[in-house]
């Protein structure tokens, strides 16, 4: 880390709603400065302004987005990198920026699960840095607040895992769920979690709301490899801009209380600066243009049905990466989400 009052930071695949995001970000934070804004070397938005993608940025941020052409040049005049880019050019990318010492934030799943064998299998590539995966800590900021602040590869927790774990893991952990019986997540999501390029699936004129990668979604075993416990994750594609509502029907133990369970939660998030808890079940509503997640839950018998709420784009990206750049950085925790 450089010896001046403001981290330089570059953020790789800024043209996209995650990029625009951090970029704001970046933008207000007291300590960083904002370096740089990069895209593929032949993507069609390179060297427009930023601005001109995302018209909220105007007069705040017009930097232009350049080609990354030489990323180890990138890594060496800068303290700090965002990876919003796609799975295998994070894979690709992250190494070099480590090499030059670079605290490297990727919010794509390259680093999120150990094991190469998760990758051939459900990302379609085989994984070549391992040394580097195996040091990568995993992004759920409220769980991993002393592993992410020794650490210079944080893989960002995926949108639909982190509305789901921060829903069951207070449970799980304090010992009050049945595990023969797996957790049932249906959870869905705005269409911006498809990303900024236009497609059929994505184009308001088609998009309905319904299923997909029903017993196939990689988000699936991201979830059930940091929970320790299998579940059934089930996606749906909804008709709004933003958000994901995660609904999670859990089997508790014998003889837990409801007690029990208000407990957990108030023992796992009571001091959190950025999971709050509801007395109802929360909605998108609430979220939406917030860094929060909004949990709430219910008791009959031995059924326990949990409901969070975030913005896909902000707790389920961008404002968690900047949260875990700030636990990184011994930042308040907060810093520039707000």
């Amino acid at each position: 880390m450089k010896n001046e009052t403001q981290l330089k930071v570059a953020i790789i695949g800024a043209s996209g709603y995650t990029g625009a995001e951090l970029a704001n970000m970046v933008f207000k934070h007291p300590h960083l400065k904002l370096s740089g804004l990069y895209v593929s070397a032949n993507s069609l938005d390179a060297n427009k302004p930023i601005s001109e993608l995302h018209g909220k940025l105007l007069g705040k941020i017009d930097m232009p987005l350049l080609p990354l052409e030489d990323a180890t040049t990138v890594a060496k005049s800068v303290d700090i990198v965002f990876l919003a880019t796609a799975h295998v050019v994070s894979h690709d990318l992250a190494p070099i920026f480590l090499n030059q010492n670079c605290q490297v934030f990727d919010l794509s799943g390259a680093y999120r699960v150990q094991g190469d064998v998760f990758y051939s299998q459900y990302y379609g590539f085989t994984h070549q840095h391992l040394a580097e995966l195996e040091k990568a800590v995993y992004g759920l900021a409220e769980w991993n607040k002393e592993q992410i602040a020794e650490t210079n590869l944080v893989a960002v927790a995926g949108c639909y895992p982190t509305a789901s774990q921060l829903a069951i893991k207070p449970v799980l952990e304090a010992g009050l769920v049945d595990r023969n019986q797996w957790p049932v997540i249906n959870a869905v999501s705005g269409v911006s979690g498809a990303g900024i390029k236009p497609s059929k699936t994505n184009s308001f004129c088609e998009v309905s709301l319904q299923a997909y990668g029903v017993f196939t979604h990689r988000h699936q075993p991201e979830i059930a490899n940091h929970l320790g416990q299998d579940v059934i994750f089930t996606p749906h594609l909804g008709n709004f801009k933003r958000g994901i509502l995660a609904t999670i029907t859990i089997k508790l133990a014998d003889n837990v209380t409801a007690e029990q369970v208000n407990e957990a939660f108030q023992a796992a998030y009571g001091d959190a600066e950025l999971v709050r808890l509801k007395q109802g079940m929360p909605k998108i509503q609430d979220v939406e243009q917030t860094p929060f997640c909004d949990i709430g839950w219910s008791v009959q018998g031995q059924h326990l049905i949990v409901v969070s709420a975030i913005d896909n784009l902000l707790k389920g990206a961008s404002a968690q990466a900047m949260q875990c750049l700030n636990i990184r950085n011994q930042f308040p925790e907060t810093t520039a989400l707000f």
